[in-house]
């Protein structure tokens, strides 16, 4: 699969008015003090309450300190600056702008060579925008309407007539998948990715087939993928990968996933196909 241009992530603003409520909000989610916040960005604690409360008009650069103190997704910062009457510090370029192709080219490169594992890349809505021949693998048999216009990972995964089915421990593995959407949903407060996992989470789980083999604790040193491929159960562990440091909106929301064999035998039926 090609990398497609992602669409923007729709974000909620957080309760109150001015940068001050919302910088309060983001350090109260962050459970940490005024106090901490302020030796953090080299400040006082006068002054961050002064902020919060509106008597204090914070500079541009003091609004960025304390986001990156917040650890503040770089969407919701360029939020934070509106509020506070500063122009947006980053700018959010569409994915097939020509200033990206060589971030498009190096993620083709990196999800290619890592084949005949699978690997894909996602944008904050788990829209897939680029995957490799080993997720196309996974993907065989999925129907179309599930594939366009474009394929979202977590609707592919979970839906039942999806890869949900194949899935065999499809009821630890859809755990781990809502939790990790919830957690972005707390931390980017995005009207799409909540709409998504409302969506996703209602969808019926599959009975276990009669016969089917018993779940039984795992020497995986990670909770693992088990799907069925033409008749095989292969076993996977999956990293996601951010990019350090961005300076634009689409690049700091996409992420690269990549599954690992989780057993020699996966490894091996994987090289097999390939050769």
């Amino acid at each position: 699969m090609t990398i497609a241009a992602s669409t923007p992530a729709a974000s909620a603003a957080l309760p109150g008015k001015g940068v001050g409520p919302l910088l309060r909000a983001w350090r109260e989610r962050r459970r940490i003090s005024q106090l901490e916040l302020a030796l953090r960005a080299d400040s006082s604690a006068r002054h961050i309450s002064f902020i919060e409360t509106g008597r204090s008009r914070p500079s541009d650069e003091m609004v960025l300190r304390l986001a990156e103190q917040l650890d503040v997704p770089v969407r919701e910062r360029n939020s934070l600056l509106l509020a506070a009457g500063y122009a947006p510090r980053y700018p959010e370029t569409p994915l097939d702008d020509p200033a990206l192709d060589a971030l498009r080219d190096g993620m083709e490169r990196l999800i290619r060579g890592y084949e005949p594992y699978p690997a894909l890349v996602v944008d904050a809505g788990y829209t897939v925008v680029a995957a490799n021949r080993g997720i196309a693998m996974l993907l065989e048999g999925v129907p179309q309407e599930l594939m366009t216009p474009a394929p979202n990972a977590m609707r592919l995964t979970l839906h039942p007539e999806g890869l949900a089915p194949r899935i065999r421990n499809l009821r630890e593995w859809r755990g781990h998948l809502l939790a990790q959407m919830e957690r972005e949903i707390a931390l980017h407060r995005s009207d799409r990715l909540r709409a998504l996992y409302e969506e996703v989470a209602a969808y019926p789980v599959p009975e276990e087939p009669p016969g089917a083999e018993p779940v039984e604790p795992v020497p995986y040193f990670a909770l693992p993928l088990r799907i069925e491929h033409d008749g095989r159960i292969l076993s996977f562990v999956s990293s996601i990968s951010t990019f350090n440091t961005p300076m634009d909106v689409t690049v700091a929301e996409l992420a690269i996933e990549t599954f690992l064999p989780a057993d020699p035998a996966t490894a091996k039926y994987l090289h097999t196909l390939v050769g």
